[in-house]
């Protein structure tokens, strides 16, 4: 091991006894500093460290897991792994991490379903800001809505029209029911009228992807990152992505507001997280190594291009966005009517 890199996951004893002291709260100290400090000086190379993905392979929390985990075992040493744990609208694979032992072996992939799920269930399935340590935020993806090139619709005033002459036949593929993309389709039917057009609801968004090419429904609500290699090969045609701005190499796809949706901006954003009490140390070790993986001059430019936008933020910049944005999807899906069934 060099030397930067047992400096980067050793505290020296002193840093330590402050932790220690501080978590101990008055205890006796000895027996729990001993432990903590053998288990930091192993840390991460006695087993794998498991990075739990809430959604089925394919989406864009799977894509960037399954980037990040040989960046951070190159960096870091030890072994990383990707789990994945679908189910539940996220909170099966979300509750297992908050529910570990905070010792650095057990992270979470997180997406925006985490500031989305404590407005969706009653009672909130977790603490949103106090369960889980933001670690650090990686990477972002813009909503795109999308239907089979042989639909023979250029447009997404074209397709409301073909889907309102029979609602009862046309169907939109979502990922689960928290996540930003099932939100934004939702409210697609609110502003477009078309309340009879079924929502097919996914374990992921590659599942979703799926469903789309196979020809059970007609049009998908998808982040970019799935869908991006589709549409670049005409399997798939974009009929706007709900960012901002129209994707760099997507020119013919217009944005929500070129399409006459204003104010209809959605993004996935994709994050790295730990049980709340695992040791700073590591939390800082894994911090600095993601956000220099993701700085690396070949990476930005393979992860922009299957449709991400990088961020590479601090663990502190990241829990700014969760206390942002849980009570601003509390009001959206409050306007909306939305809720977990």
């Amino acid at each position: 091991m060099s030397k930067q890199r047992a400096n980067l996951v050793r505290p020296n004893r002193r840093q330590f006894l402050k932790h220690a002291g501080t978590l101990a709260a008055g205890a006796v100290a000895s027996p729990f500093v001993g432990r903590i400090e053998r288990a930091l000086a192993a840390w991460p190379a006695d087993r794998p460290v498991r990075i739990v993905v809430a959604n089925s392979p394919g989406g864009p929390s799977d894509l960037i897991a399954r980037f990040l985990a040989p960046a951070l075992q190159e960096t870091l040493g030890g072994s990383f792994i990707v789990e994945n744990r679908p189910g539940g609208g996220g909170n099966i694979g979300m509750s297992a991490v908050i529910r570990s032992d905070a010792d650095g072996y057990t992270l979470l992939l997180s997406t925006s379903v985490w500031v989305i799920n404590p407005s969706l269930y009653d009672p909130p399935p977790y603490d949103a800001v106090k369960d889980l340590v933001p670690v650090a935020e990686l990477a972002t993806s813009p909503s795109v809505f999308v239907v089979r090139s042989d639909l023979g619709v250029n447009s997404m005033k074209e397709f409301v029209e073909l889907a309102k002459k029979n609602q009862d036949k046309f169907n939109i593929s979502t990922p689960p029911i928290s996540t930003t993309l099932h939100l934004g389709a939702a409210l697609f039917k609110i502003r477009t009228g078309l309340d009879k057009v079924a929502l097919d609801v996914h374990t992921g968004g590659g599942q979703a992807i799926q469903a789309l090419l196979s020809g059970s429904v007609q049009m998908c609500s998808s982040s970019l990152a799935p869908a991006h290699a589709q549409i670049q090969g005409g399997t798939l045609k974009g009929l706007m992505i709900l960012g901002d701005e129209r994707w760099h190499d997507l020119p013919n796809v217009p944005t929500a507001a070129e399409a006459g949706y204003k104010d209809f901006n959605f993004e996935t954003y994709t994050a790295l997280m730990a049980p709340a009490k695992t040791p700073p140390e590591i939390v800082s070790a894994i911090e600095k190594a993601s956000i220099a993986a993701l700085r690396k001059p070949d990476v930005m430019p393979k992860l922009t291009k299957a449709g991400f936008q990088v961020q590479a933020k601090t663990g502190a910049q990241h829990r700014a966005r969760i206390e942002k944005e849980v009570p601003m999807f509390r009001e959206i899906t409050r306007s909306a009517g939305i809720k977990a069934k």
